[in-house]
């Protein structure tokens, strides 16, 4: 009992129900709660797709191997969303700082190409290294006077 469209498989409620072995009334709950949104036919027919699937695979592992109830697992699987749209903000963001990194050091390459001053890396070693002269202390243009 598949139907395709588009060239992905989705499922009756009784199919599905056969497959997991549960109760299509249990499906039926979960679209209530809101945990399972399978799409309709024109005939207003339930339709679950593979994302159907797997957030059923999901449900049933809450509840069935780890005892969750519907409230944790809807609070489970809200918090699971929200993660992913974090995971997709910071993947852009990270495209982002690469973007503007890769830009910036475009930029500092062409200032040092252009840099007033061109000389070699050794050249600016020895110009560093060399310490400048200072006038001796007592200084020029300074008259002493010896009181007595």
């Amino acid at each position: 009992m598949s139907i395709k469209r588009a060239s992905k498989a989705h499922y009756m409620i009784s199919a599905v129900a056969q497959k997991y072995d549960i109760h299509p009334q249990t499906l039926r709950l979960y679209e209530r709660e809101g945990l399972l949104k399978p799409s309709r036919t024109d005939g207003n027919t339930r339709l679950y797709g593979e994302d159907d699937l797997e957030q059923l695979e999901t449900i049933l592992a809450l509840t069935r191997d780890l005892g969750v109830n519907l409230a944790g697992v809807e609070i489970i699987l809200n918090m699971r969303q929200k993660i992913e749209q974090m995971q997709d903000e910071v993947n852009e963001f990270v495209g982002y700082v690469k973007q503007e990194l890769t830009r910036g050091l475009g930029d500092w390459e062409q200032r040092l190409g252009t840099a007033l001053v061109k000389a070699s890396p050794t050249d600016l070693v020895r110009a560093a290294s060399v310490k400048p002269s200072r006038p001796a202390r007592g200084g020029e243009g300074r008259t002493s006077r010896r009181r007595s």
